[in-house]
C-alpha cells in the first residue's frame, strides 16, 4: 500500500468533549463574530480577509495609535501586501505595557529553567521594567530606530528581554543560532550591517559549556558595522570578558549603568505597525541564507492568532516550545505569548539530561499546559522507555504542538498513547518563517488524525494545485499553495526583491508556491509529504522520502532514516536510505550484522511498496545531517553522498556527520 493510500485509511485518533469546545479561545472567537462552525468561520475568513483580520485585530485587543487608515493595500501587487496603512504600533506596548496594572502585573510572564538546574521566574511588571532598562541603555550607546542588532544567545530570561528591548527602540532585531560557528554569524551580521550585537559568556550542553563567547568576537572582527557588543552571564554571575576595547559591554552594566539612571529613555518609540521589526534568517542548502523581514504588525500578530487559536492560548495560560531564538519559533512564542498575556516557559539544555526523563520533568515542575516538541525530539525521547512519563504529574498538560517536519506514525501514537494517555491532542502545525507561523494547524475543535492537519489556518486561503496550477482532488499529490495575502506574510527578502518572487511568486500568477509536497484525503484531513523539490521519481513513479523513511523507522531497529535519489542507468533514479540505529553508535555491531539487517530492511520496502521501488543501498550511519530545529537536510546527503559540494552547512548542528556520509558512496 502506497503512503497516500494508507493516509487515506487513518482513522480519528482524537475528538474534542463538548467541554473541550466550550472553553476554547476558537469558539470565543467564533461566538464574537457571529459564526455556528468550522466551515462558516473559514469560509468568512477567506471570502473576506481584511474583514477578518479586522476582527482578529479586535478579538487580540492590538490598539493603533493613530489608527490605520486602510486594514490592506495591494495597489503594489499582492506579492507586497500592506497591512494596517497609517498605523502607529509599537508591538512591544501590546506585549509589555497593557499588562502592567494591578490585575496583570504580577502574573509570571516568563518562566526559565537552565540545564544545570537554575531556575528564574520575572512578572509581567517586571519584564517591563527589565525591557525598558535595556532599551534606555541601547540609547544612550547609540543604538537607535532603524538599526539592525544582533541576538546570538540560548533561550533565557534575557534574550527575551533584549528583543524586545531592541524592538521598543524601533531597532530591528536579527536573532542567530547560538550554536552557530564564526563565518554563520559574519554572514548574516554583514548583510544587514548589523550595529550591535548581544552574545553570552557560553552554555551548557549535557553537562560541558560550550563558548559563544570566543566565536562571536571572532565574528565580530569580521563585522565592520558593529559598534557594541553586549556580553550577557549565563554561565557565572561575575563577568568574565574583559577589553580595553569601548565596543564591549556587559549586559548589567548596559541596565544598572545606563538604564536604571535614565528609564524614561526606554518608553516605546512611535514606529508605524509596517516599519521593520525583525530579519529572520532561513537557511537553505545551496545559495545564501534568506533575510526574512517582517514588521510590527505582520509577524506578531500571525504569531499570536495562530497561538489563540491553534494552540488555546489566553491570559495565564503557560506554554512552552522546545526551541532556539534563531528558529522562528523563538520569536514565534514570545511575541504570540506575551500578546495574549499568557507564561512562557524556557528550557535551556539539552533535553534528556542529566537524566533521560528531563523533559517530562520539567513539565511537571512548572505546570506546563501546552508543549511544543519535534517528531525528532519524540522519536529520541520514544527510545528511554514508556515508563519515564509516567513517574511525573503531567496533569496540567493540555496539549502538545509540533512544527519542522512531517510525523512518521509510530512516534506519533507514542506520544499521544504513553505520554498523553490517548486523551490530549498532538496540534499539528505548518508553515514557515516567511508565513510568520502556519498554512495548515489543528486546533481544539477539530478531530484530529495521526500526523495530519485537520484544516488550514483560519485567513490562509490554501490550496493543493498539480503542475498546471489547478487544484487536485482529494488522495492526489501536489503543491501546496496560499492563494490570497495574509496578515503574517513576509515584507519579502532583505535587500533582495527578485530572490523573494523567484522564491514563491513565480510560479503562477499572484499565488504563494510554498515548496511542499501535500494531499487531502476522503475526510478532508491534510497531509504534508515533504519538499517538493526532495521528491524522487523512481522507475517512472513519483515518491515521496518520508514515504520510505517510515516504513523504515517502523523497525524497532531504526530510530531515524533519510531517503535519497542518486543517477541510476536503469531506473534513472535510485533511491538510497541512511539509517540511524537505535543501538549505541548508530551502527550494527558487525559487516555481517550489518548485511542481514539491511537485506530485512530492503524485503520490507519491497513488500509494502513494489520491488521496483527497493532501495538501492541503505547505510547505516551514526547521525543524520539536521539543523537545529531537528530538519534532515536531505539535499545535503544527496550532496555529499554523490562528492558535490554540499552549500551552505551554517545551520547544520553536527555538519561533522558530512564527511562520514561522503565517504559511503559505492
Amino acid at each position: 500500500m502506497t503512503e497516500t493510500a494508507a493516509l487515506d485509511e487513518q482513522k480519528i485518533a482524537w475528538e474534542p468533549t463538548d467541554e473541550v469546545i466550550a472553553r476554547s479561545r476558537l469558539e470565543e472567537f467564533m461566538d464574537s463574530v457571529g459564526v455556528s462552525d468550522w466551515e462558516e468561520l473559514y469560509r468568512h475568513s477567506i471570502d473576506d480577509v481584511g474583514k477578518f483580520t479586522e476582527e482578529v485585530l479586535e478579538f487580540l485587543d492590538i490598539t493603533f495609535d493613530p489608527p490605520y487608515e486602510r486594514i490592506l493595500d495591494t495597489s503594489e501587487g499582492i506579492e507586497w501586501s500592506k497591512w494596517c496603512v497609517g498605523g502607529g504600533l509599537n508591538i512591544t506596548e501590546m506585549c509589555l505595557d497593557r499588562w502592567d496594572n494591578e490585575k496583570t502585573a504580577n502574573r509570571p510572564a516568563v518562566i526559565f529553567e537552565g540545564e544545570e538546574g537554575k531556575e528564574e521566574e520575572v512578572l509581567y511588571g517586571e519584564l517591563l521594567r527589565q525591557v525598558e532598562w535595556c532599551a534606555s541603555g541601547l540609547k544612550q550607546n547609540g543604538i537607535g530606530k532603524g538599526d539592525a542588532v544582533g541576538i546570538h544567545l540560548p533561550m533565557m530570561v534575557e534574550t527575551v528581554v533584549a528583543m524586545l528591548a531592541i524592538n521598543r527602540i524601533g531597532a530591528i532585531a536579527v536573532p542567530v543560532f547560538s550554536g552557530y560557528g564564526v563565518s554563520a554569524i559574519e554572514a548574516r551580521l554583514n548583510a544587514v550591517k548589523a550595529k550591535a550585537l548581544f552574545t553570552c559568556d557560553g552554555f551548557p550542553r549535557r553537562g560541558k559549556n560550550v563558548n559563544a563567547l570566543s566565536v562571536a568576537v571572532e565574528a565580530v572582527e569580521k563585522c565592520p558595522s558593529i559598534e557594541r557588543v553586549i556580553i550577557v552571564n549565563r554561565l557565572t554571575d561575575q563577568p568574565i570578558f574583559a577589553s580595553p576595547d569601548p565596543k564591549f559591554i556587559h549586559y548589567k552594566s548596559l541596565v544598572d549603568l545606563f538604564g536604571k539612571k535614565q528609564p524614561e529613555l526606554g518608553a516605546a518609540e512611535n514606529t508605524s505597525a509596517n516599519d521593520p521589526l525583525i530579519i529572520l534568517y532561513t537557511s537553505g542548502t545551496t545559495g545564501r541564507p534568506k533575510g526574512i523581514a517582517h514588521v510590527h504588525c505582520g509577524f506578531p500578530i500571525k504569531a499570536a492568532q495562530d497561538m489563540a487559536f491553534g494552540t488555546d492560548v489566553g491570559e495565564a495560560t503557560r506554554i512552552s516550545w522546545v526551541t532556539d531564538i534563531g528558529w522562528m519559533m523563538g520569536p514565534w512564542l514570545i511575541y504570540g505569548a506575551l500578546i495574549l498575556g499568557g507564561t512562557i516557559v524556557i528550557y535551556d539544555g539539552s533535553p534528556d539530561f542529566p537524566e533521560p526523563d528531563r523533559m517530562w520533568d520539567f513539565c511537571a515542575n512548572h505546570r506546563v499546559e501546552i508543549l511544543g516538541i519535534s517528531p525528532t525530539l519524540v522519536r529520541l525521547l520514544s527510545t528511554k522507555g514508556d515508563e519515564l512519563p509516567k513517574k511525573h504529574d503531567l496533569s496540567h498538560l493540555r496539549a502538545f504542538a509540533s512544527t519542522g517536519e512531517p510525523w512518521n506514525p509510530g512516534p506519533w501514537r507514542w506520544l499521544f498513547e504513553k505520554v498523553g494517555g490517548s486523551k490530549l491532542p498532538i496540534i499539528n502545525y505548518s508553515g514557515g518563517t516567511e508565513i510568520s507561523g502556519g498554512i495548515l494547524m489543528g486546533n481544539f475543535l477539530l478531530p484530529q488524525k495521526p500526523g495530519s492537519f485537520p484544516a488550514p489556518c483560519p485567513g490562509i486561503a490554501a490550496e493543493i494545485l498539480d503542475e498546471e496550477g489547478k487544484p487536485v482532488g482529494p488522495g492526489e499529490v501536489g503543491e501546496l499553495a496560499i492563494l490570497d495575502t495574509w496578515i503574517g506574510m513576509a515584507r519579502g527578502f532583505w535587500e533582495e526583491k527578485e530572490r523573494y518572487l523567484d522564491t514563491y511568486w513565480n510560479r503562477f500568477e499572484g499565488v504563494w508556491v510554498h515548496g511542499d509536497f501535500a494531499m487531502r484525503d476522503k475526510d478532508g484531513h491534510w497531509y504534508i509529504l515533504g519538499r517538493s523539490d526532495d521528491t524522487l521519481k523512481v522507475a517512472g513513479k513519483r515518491v515521496g522520502p518520508a514515504e520510505v523513511e517510515s516504513l523504515l523507522v517502523a523497525d524497532e531497529r531504526v530510530t531515524e532514516a533519510a531517503v535519497i535519489g542518486v543517477p541510476d542507468e536503469i531506473k534513472g533514479t535510485a533511491m538510497v536510505a541512511l539509517c540511524v540505529l537505535v543501538s549505541a553508535g548508530g551502527s550494527p555491531a558487525a559487516s555481517a550484522s550489518a548485511d542481514e539487517l539491511e537485506k530485512a530492511l530492503k524485503s520490507l520496502i519491497a513488500n509494502e511498496m513494489g520491488k521496483p521501488l527497493t532501495p538501492k543501498r541503505i547505510h547505516f550511519v551514526s547521525a543524520l545531517p539536521k539543523t537545529r530545529n531537528a530538519k534532515v537536510m536531505r539535499r545535503v546527503i544527496r550532496s555529499a553522498y554523490l562528492g558535490e559540494d554540499p552549500g551552505d552547512l551554517s545551520a547544520l548542528e553536527n555538519p561533522d556527520v558530512v564527511d562520514e556520509i561522503g565517504s559511503l558512496s559505492d
